[in-house]
């Protein structure tokens, strides 16, 4: 069964989009980069959120536009309470978190759901559908945007460090995740 991974790019100061989810602080940092390049065959399906599918790329308008700067392509689960009134080759739209991770886990058969969003990300760690993070480390501070992770209240999550990488546009850190405490 397809394990669900969030893999993402961090700014050092622990954002993920800057304010108003702005991803053009990001385009310097994407380039060559072998980690994230073996995991493109790896992944089956992508579970997305709402803002994250309408949001912004910051490879918009260039041959790099789209998911993984381009060289991702498959079914797309987008988790959304207000889905368009026209649908779109290979995105399926879904209304509840438990029935977009399985319509996702069984798409992607023996290869990752990629979970892209730092709410669904949220959402599915506290729902016990998370097993694995992937974080690659931009060396930059945006001061303010969306975070990796907020629970308002706290609520420890335990990871195991799976591996790590350093490559000159930015270091990865992969971890399975363990367990959560929501205080």
């Amino acid at each position: 069964m397809a394990k669900t991974l969030y893999s993402v790019t961090m700014s050092l100061d622990g954002f993920i989009a800057g304010p108003g989810g702005d991803m053009s602080w990001l385009t310097p940092f994407l380039g060559p980069n072998p980690m994230a390049e073996a995991l493109v065959p790896r992944i089956g399906a992508m579970l997305v959120g709402n803002r994250t599918f309408g949001g912004d790329d910051p490879n918009r308008g260039t041959d790099k536009e789209g998911a993984m700067s381009g060289e991702w392509h498959g079914p797309v689960f987008v988790l959304t309470h207000h889905p368009p009134a026209q649908s779109s080759p290979d995105i399926t739209f879904v209304a509840d978190l438990h029935e977009g991770v399985a319509a996702a886990r069984e798409a992607a058969g023996d290869r990752y759901v990629n979970v892209l969003g730092a709410d669904v990300a949220r959402q599915a760690l506290g729902a016990g559908l998370l097993d694995e993070i992937l974080v690659f480390i931009a060396p930059v501070l945006l001061g303010d945007g969306t975070r990796l992770y907020d629970l308002p209240g706290g609520g420890e999550v335990t990871l195991e460090r799976l591996t790590s990488d350093e490559s000159p546009l930015a270091n990865a850190l992969w971890f399975s995740v363990r367990g959560r405490d929501d205080r």
